[in-house]
């Protein structure tokens, strides 16, 4: 009687576009099962073609799920349903950001804010407590990507939110040192991504990392 192996499940929040993106094609090209959650349909789309264009054997299956990761209904329904179909999950990819305007910070918009601080900050705050037992279960990996702008001019509302947000996955890290999930934060090359393009016009991008060799080289650090 042959056994079937339960694949490695992967769920990668923030994964239409950019570096998520690239890390959710990389984990489905080398078997894994990943759930795609984002906002943008058009992005997630366009993941599962890529995906699928490749034909790889042995590739993995893609869950599209798109969805907002500050709506905590819908991402605690969507955290109930892995773990009532796989039981768990082997990684957590947190690649969901909200990139502000540039702006001053006497004239950072109000909106832009609180969208910083909802998609950041809260949903980071949120997320941490109910994927935490989907990896304990498989003895998972949560991995962050960091940016640190906190403090640079014009940054106010995108550094002070990406700091709080990896404020939080380095105290979940301390704190679960000893006995998992491992935590990992792992700071991106410059890649030149629709973000980085907001952050830095004019940019020669000819300089930046390849996001796809980005992407492989920082799973196979992990």
């Amino acid at each position: 009687m042959t056994t079937k192996i339960a694949p490695k499940v992967a769920l990668v929040t923030g994964a239409s576009r950019g570096l998520g993106s690239a890390l959710a094609e990389q984990l489905a090209l080398r078997g894994w099962h990943v759930v795609a959650v984002a906002r943008t349909v058009g992005g997630l789309e366009d993941l599962d073609d890529r995906v699928r264009r490749a034909g790889l054997p042995g590739a993995g299956g893609l869950t599209l799920a798109p969805m907002d990761v500050t709506n905590d209904d819908a991402m605690r329904h969507l955290c109930r349903s892995i773990h009532d179909r796989w039981g768990g999950l082997n990684l957590w990819v947190h690649a969901a950001i909200h990139a502000a305007p540039l702006a001053p910070a006497g004239h950072i918009d109000q909106k832009d804010w609180e969208k910083s601080l909802a998609t950041n900050a809260r949903a980071t705050g949120m997320l941490i407590p109910m994927v935490e037992p989907l990896l304990r279960a498989r003895d998972g990996t949560a991995l962050f990507l960091d940016d640190p702008r906190a403090g640079q001019p014009f940054f106010g509302a995108y550094g002070a939110t990406k700091a709080a947000q990896m404020a939080l996955a380095r105290s979940w890290q301390a704190e679960n040192a000893k006995h998992g999930p491992c935590v990992v934060i792992a700071e991106p090359a410059p890649l030149p991504t629709a973000t980085r393009a907001r952050f830095f016009p004019g940019e020669d991008r000819t300089k930046l990392a390849d996001v796809q060799a980005e992407a492989a080289r920082i799973l196979d650090t992990l």
